[in-house]
């Protein structure tokens, strides 16, 4: 019999999807609601999701479901103690935006550190058209290069990011549940991390344990020249102390590209800011165009691994 594969949300990857190389019948919906979750897949045996959930109630309504393809790096969107239960295999994405996601890590470092809203903001206003000098110096730019990189999660993303800060010529440190096993990179538990890095950069999934790993008390514990960078996971932070923090000078700037929710509420504390110490993106630093073609075949492969009898990739 036939696979049934359906897609919950292929507007949200921008890519060419080959088809996988078994009998199969493909569905695809641009995206999907959460009420839409059970009617689209109530005869599909594979289902691939981006960022629709997948909860117990609606897997507990889907007896023909075999295997969820998370078109990401995070399944925290997929209650994985029913998919246990129920025998279905969830594979995910991995390593797929080394180039990317690190990428935009330092391109927020920059942004934040150099004060380019700041100076963006100036030229816009015709202030450097009036200046009698000529240059305009009126926000502190600082460098990367001699300060200490701070990295809470040092896996295969943390590594990266560890590469391009010495190429910088930063000091990397890294507060890690593994071993840290680079002989450059300095091993420090996270409270000596956060009170030493002059830019602390969060690489780590969002669990039970890492929710708001970050929040009023970690803040002030920062140096106040530092800058807070979050490409990984919004509810590691908490946003309201974050708010605060960047408000009263607790911290000297952030550059996220994540937050708890997604898409935001428009009362984010975060959503809120106009400062020009804060850089908010709308979760795209893992959305090059190679990034997204390279997640896409790997999709697909974990799809034909599993329908092969070798599942790669499972969580």
């Amino acid at each position: 019999m036939a696979h049934h594969i359906v897609f919950l949300d292929r507007d949200s990857l921008i890519a060419t999807v080959r088809p996988p190389a078994f009998d199969h019948v493909w569905t695809e919906h641009a995206a999907t609601a959460q009420g839409e979750v059970v009617e689209r897949l109530r005869d599909a045996t594979v289902a691939i999701t981006n960022k629709v959930p997948l909860r117990a109630d609606a897997i507990a309504q889907l007896p023909d479901l075999q295997m969820i393809a998370v078109a990401a790096t995070g399944t925290d969107n997929v209650d994985l103690d029913a998919c246990r239960a129920r025998g279905i295999v969830v594979a995910n994405i991995r390593d797929y935006s080394l180039v990317s996601v690190p990428e935009h890590c330092f391109a927020l470092m920059l942004a934040v550190r150099r004060n380019l809203r700041a100076y963006l903001a100036d030229v816009e206003a015709g202030r450097w058209e009036a200046s009698s000098r000529f240059c305009l110096l009126d926000h502190p730019i600082g460098d990367l290069s001699g300060s200490r990189l701070g990295i809470v999660g040092y896996g295969a993303l943390g590594r990266r990011v560890a590469q391009i800060g010495r190429a910088f010529g930063m000091q990397v440190a890294a507060a890690s549940r593994s071993p840290v096993q680079d002989d450059d990179v300095l091993a420090l538990p996270l409270g000596e991390l956060l009170a030493t890095s002059d830019v602390v950069s969060l690489h780590l999934p969002l669990t039970a344990q890492t929710r708001h790993l970050i929040g009023a008390a970690e803040l002030a514990s920062m140096k106040r020249s530092a800058i807070l960078i979050n490409t990984a996971r919004g509810g590691l932070v908490d946003e309201a102390a974050l708010a605060a923090a960047l408000t009263d000078g607790t911290i000297a700037g952030a550059g996220f590209d994540v937050l708890s929710k997604e898409p935001p509420a428009p009362d984010n504390p975060l959503l809120r800011l106009r400062l020009p110490n804060f850089v908010l993106t709308p979760h795209v630093a893992w959305a090059s165009g190679g990034a997204m073609q390279t997640l896409a075949d790997m999709l697909v492969d974990n799809i034909e691994a599993w329908a092969a009898g070798t599942p790669k990739n499972a969580v």
